[in-house]
């Protein structure tokens, strides 16, 4: 696998920016915190015809390790056995040459099935290779239990020293860790010392895998949990997988942000296309910035939420305020990256006690998404309760369905379809197995951008701005989910004393060393700051326009 030619990154910033600093009517204070969604896109030009194939001046950029799950429950029935082995072989065959890669069996522990057992390094993708691989992986054979914190665990050892920026993990299981107990290591513990190492993609074969087991794997290691509804599926969605590992474009971005004096980051984390908190990673010595790191990226475009809290106390109201500057930082992989500009996170505080930041599209249809996610796992653990638990596993499903239809969300719509009774019903159908609530269970995880531009209100935003969203209206030429535009790149910089198009106010005045004062807190800072990045976070030239 290479990395693209050229690449680009692009960075919206999404919210209501009002606040109330007085009570509601009810006599309650405000809640401080701002929440602001960030859209992030990436893509890449020049990107060679056929995936993985070489760039230029580049090297293989990927690491894979492909585990198979050999527990005795994989021969019930057989096929799943033989989908697994005929799935990673056609993995392992899209490969191309000068990839590292190893494939695991995974029981209550795990064997290196290639390049063989007690070898301390990878094995690099050629026809040689490949053809062992292969071989190898066509006599494995089914016993034992599942127990799969050391499946990740030899993972981790075979990859940490790996130069690959890209360094990914392939887990399929049938079961449900039910031997943790029994593990030289936990699959905590396992988590914990993965967790940063590599992305995992974990999938479920069969009618007795666990989806919140994947989806506990893949919320830690960035990755995403799937699952075939036939053991013929599986080949298929594995090539799929592998093609867009070969076109990661970028194996890891981080965002920084650096909040102004009194404001605190409370959360960050991903809520398109699945939610994943994000811890924070020290952003370098000194200064109050922090780093939140996402990983492998191909051509796609995700949204964050940032949850900041401040004091209201002394500030002014009716004018913007700068809250924290968010950053995109990537990594040096060998080749260039055209990063946007700095977005502010802004607030505006006022003396309405209705305005409030959870407002914004974005934040409110993520907040639906919990809701949904929340009507599905009540109505699956009502309907286990059988008779005792149907009324309830039904006003659950109906809540789930309403939920859907509002958030306009087809997949998931879909899925819950297979779990109704008949159309409009809002019943849980009878027969169910419980594999089928499990495949819901994973749908209600999947999140989709909104048709309508959910980033930005107002002033400053990707609409605004003429950027693409990921929720563009139909008919404007990019679908949901797409990359945004060319348009939505960060505007050339206003030379130095220069006042940016739409300011209202003229620029200050650049001292001699270059930078400008904050006529507010007397902060310093590059001579184009548009807001004060100290105690006052006020406009130094005017908002964006």
């Amino acid at each position: 696998m290479t990395v693209a030619e050229e690449t680009e990154v692009t960075l919206a910033v999404g919210q209501q920016k009002e606040l109330p600093v007085a009570p509601d009517p009810a006599g309650r204070h405000p809640d401080p915190e701002m929440h602001a969604i960030l859209e992030i896109g990436v893509r890449s030009h020049g990107r060679p015809a056929r995936p993985g194939a070489p760039v230029p001046g580049t090297g293989p950029a990927l690491a894979e390790v492909l585990i198979v799950d050999t527990s005795r429950s994989m021969l019930h029935p057989a096929a799943k056995l033989h989908a697994a082995k005929d799935a990673t072989v056609a993995a392992v065959r899209m490969l191309p040459d000068g990839t590292a890669f190893a494939v695991l069996s995974g029981r209550f522990d795990a064997t290196l099935v290639h390049p063989g057992a007690g070898s301390a390094v990878l094995a690099v993708a050629g026809p040689g290779e490949r053809e062992a691989a292969e071989r190898a992986v066509r006599i494995l054979d089914a016993d034992g239990g599942t127990a799969i914190g050391p499946w990740l665990d030899l993972a981790r050892w075979l990859l940490k020293d790996h130069p690959a920026p890209v360094k990914h993990v392939l887990l399929l299981t049938d079961g449900r860790n039910e031997h943790d107990h029994r593990a030289a290591m936990s699959l905590e513990t396992a988590l914990d010392a993965c967790e940063g190492r590599f992305v995992c993609d974990a999938w479920g074969i069969g009618d007795d895998w666990d989806a919140d087991l994947l989806l506990r794997i893949t919320r830690r290691l960035h990755g995403r949990a799937r699952a075939v509804r036939a053991e013929s599926e599986l080949t298929a969605a594995y090539e799929e997988l592998v093609a867009g590992l070969l076109g990661t474009a970028v194996p890891e971005l981080r965002i920084r942000l650096t909040p102004t004096p009194g404001t605190v980051i409370r959360q960050v984390k991903q809520v398109v296309p699945s939610e994943q908190e994000l811890p924070p990673v020290p952003a370098g010595p000194g200064g109050r910035a922090a780093e939140y790191v996402t990983r492998a990226w191909g051509e796609e475009v995700r949204h964050f939420q940032v949850v900041l809290t401040a004091d209201p106390a002394g500030r002014e109201t009716g004018e913007d305020l700068q809250l924290a500057a968010v950053e995109i930082a990537v990594p040096d992989f060998g080749r260039p990256v055209r990063l946007p500009a700095p977005r502010p996170i802004l607030v505006r505080w006022t003396d309405n006690p209705l305005d409030a930041s959870r407002q914004h599209p974005g934040v409110r249809r993520h907040e639906l998404y919990q809701q949904a996610s929340a009507a599905v796992a009540g109505a699956y653990r009502a309907w286990l309760r059988g008779a005792d638990g149907r009324d309830t596993a039904d006003r659950e499903l109906a809540r789930a369905l309403g939920l859907a239809a509002e958030l306009g969300d087809a997949q998931l719509l879909g899925a819950l379809r297979l779990i109704e009774a008949a159309p409009g019903t809002g019943r849980v159908r009878t027969g169910l197995k419980d594999v089928d609530w499990q495949h819901l269970i994973l749908s209600s995880a999947l999140t989709t951008p909104p048709e309508q531009p959910a980033v930005g209100s107002g002033e400053g935003s990707a609409a605004a701005r003429g950027a693409g969203s990921a929720g563009t209206p139909p008919g404007s030429g990019t679908p949901p989910g797409a990359v945004p535009p060319a348009s939505g790149s960060p505007r050339e910089a206003a030379p130095p004393g220069a006042t940016p198009h739409g300011s209202a106010e003229p620029a200050l005045p650049v001292r001699a060393d270059g930078l400008v004062e904050c006529p507010g807190c007397k902060w310093l800072g590059p001579a184009d700051s548009v807001y004060c990045g100290g105690r006052c976070g006020r406009p130094l030239r005017g908002a964006p326009a």
